[in-house]
C-alpha cells in the first residue's frame, strides 16, 4: 500500500445559494481544488463524489456521470462514482479516493461532496433527511432527526452530569469559530442565552442546538505521497482512513448515548496512525446537533464519558484550548450540506495544517482529525492527517 497525501483543496461558501445550481456548486469547488493543486482536468484519473439525496432535493440521479459531464471530464471517460452514506457521504467519498491511490490503481483522484438542499421546502428537506434513519421502524412512526438526537440527549443527561448551559456552550463556541471563517453559513457570535431562548425543537434541543439546511460543495485531490511535491509545496499526509458501521435504528443499539461506530473507527484510526488522542492538535467532529459533539469528543477517546460538557464550558475545546474542536464552526455554524460535510472537514484540517486558517489558526498544528457520521451513527468515517 502506498502512502497518500492531499495536494489540492477547494470549497464554496456554504449557505442558501439561491443563485447557484447543483452543477454550479460542484464545478466551483472542483475548479478551486484543481487550481490549488496546479492541475488541469486532464490530470485526473478518477472521481468519487459524496451526495446523499439529489434525487429528493433536485430530482436528479446518476450524479457521478452528471458531475463528470459538467466538469468537462466526460470526453476522457474517467470513472466517476457517486458515494452515498447519508451525512457521511463526503467522508466515505474521501476514503474511497484514498483507497484508490493507496492501492496503486489510480494516481490523481478527486474526492468531493455536494448537496443543494434549499430547492425544496423545509418539510421536504426534513423528510429526505429522515431517510438516513430506518424509514420503517423510525420514520413511519414520526421520528425526525431532531427527535432521535433529542432521545440521545435525554438519555445522556439522565446518566451523566451535562447541564443545559454546557450543551448550549457547544453552539456558542462553534458560532464564535464560524464568525472567523469566510465560507461559513453563519458568521455571527451568539450567547448561551441566545441558545436557551431559541424555539424548542425536540426537548431538550432548541433551534440553536441544530445544524441548518445548507447548499454547498467541497473537493479535495489526493495523490501518492512520493509524487505530492510535484503539485504542492505543502502536501498533507493521510495518516489513517477508517470506517465503521452500527445498527441503523437507535432502539437496537447497545447504548444510545455512545456511538459504538465512532469508538471503533476512532480506535482503528489511532492504531493505523500509530498515535494516541493526546497527539491530536485539532479535530473536526460531526456536530449535527450540540449533543453529537459532546458524544463525539468522548467516543473518540479525548476524555471520559460524562466529561465533555465540563471541558467545553472550561474552554478546553475552544480555539485557544488544549483540544480545539470544530475550528471551521462545525456543522452548526459553517453549515451542513450533507453530502459535502465530510469533505469540508478535510478542507478545514488541511487549511489548518498548512497554516492558512487566518483568524482561527491553531498555532503549531501538526496533526488533525475528521469525524463524519451518517444518520445517528450507523456509519462513521474517521481520518487523521499530518504535515
Amino acid at each position: 500500500m502506498r502512502d497518500v497525501a492531499v495536494i489540492g483543496i477547494g470549497c464554496t461558501p456554504f449557505g442558501e445559494k439561491w443563485g447557484s445550481s447543483f452543477r454550479d456548486l460542484f464545478v466551483e469547488a472542483g475548479t478551486l481544488a484543481l487550481d490549488d493543486a496546479n492541475l488541469s482536468g486532464e490530470d485526473i484519473d478518477a472521481m468519487y463524489v459524496g451526495n446523499m439525496s439529489a434525487g429528493r432535493f433536485i430530482e436528479q440521479e446518476h450524479i457521478g456521470a452528471l458531475i463528470a459531464d459538467y466538469s468537462g471530464l466526460s470526453t476522457r471517460h474517467i470513472p466517476s462514482t457517486r458515494v452515498e452514506a447519508a451525512c457521511a457521504s463526503g467522508g466515505l467519498s474521501f476514503r474511497q479516493a484514498v483507497i484508490a491511490v493507496a492501492s496503486g490503481m489510480e494516481d490523481i483522484v478527486v474526492a468531493a461532496g455536494v448537496e443543494k438542499m434549499t430547492d425544496v421546502g423545509t418539510g421536504a428537506s426534513v423528510d429526505a433527511l429522515a431517510g438516513a434513519a430506518d424509514r420503517e421502524w423510525e420514520g413511519f412512526v414520526g421520528a425526525t432527526f431532531p427527535g432521535l438526537y433529542a432521545m440521545i440527549a435525554t438519555d445522556y443527561m439522565s446518566r451523566y452530569p451535562l447541564t443545559r448551559e454546557q450543551l448550549a456552550q457547544v453552539a456558542v463556541k462553534n458560532h464564535y469559530n464560524g464568525a472567523r471563517n469566510p465560507i461559513a453559513q453563519f458568521q455571527q457570535e451568539i450567547t448561551i442565552d441566545t441558545v436557551l431562548r431559541s424555539s424548542l425543537v425536540a426537548d431538550p434541543l432548541r433551534l440553536f442546538d441544530c445544524s441548518p439546511i445548507t447548499d454547498g460543495a467541497a473537493a479535495v485531490i489526493v495523490a501518492p505521497l512520493d509524487r505530492a511535491r510535484e503539485f504542492t509545496d505543502t502536501p498533507i499526509r493521510v495518516l489513517a482512513s477508517e470506517q465503521a458501521s452500527d445498527t441503523i435504528t437507535l432502539h437496537d443499539r447497545r447504548d444510545i448515548s455512545t456511538l459504538d461506530a465512532t469508538v471503533a473507527a476512532g480506535q482503528r484510526a489511532f492504531k493505523t496512525a500509530r498515535i494516541t488522542p493526546k497527539e491530536i492538535d485539532l479535530v473536526e467532529v460531526h456536530d449535527c446537533f450540540t449533543i453529537a459533539e459532546i458524544c463525539a469528543i468522548e467516543d473518540l477517546g479525548f476524555c471520559k464519558k460524562g466529561e465533555a460538557g465540563m471541558l467545553t464550558m472550561e474552554g478546553v475545546t475552544a480555539l485557544n484550548g488544549d483540544l480545539p474542536v470544530n475550528t471551521s464552526g462545525g456543522l452548526k455554524a459553517c453549515g451542513h450540506p450533507v453530502g459535502a460535510t465530510g469533505i469540508k472537514q478535510v478542507y478545514e484540517i488541511v487549511t489548518q495544517l498548512r497554516g492558512d486558517a487566518k483568524g482561527r489558526q491553531i498555532d503549531g498544528a501538526k496533526i488533525g482529525m475528521t469525524h463524519n457520521v451518517g444518520g445517528t451513527g450507523a456509519t462513521v468515517a474517521v481520518h487523521i492527517f499530518g504535515v
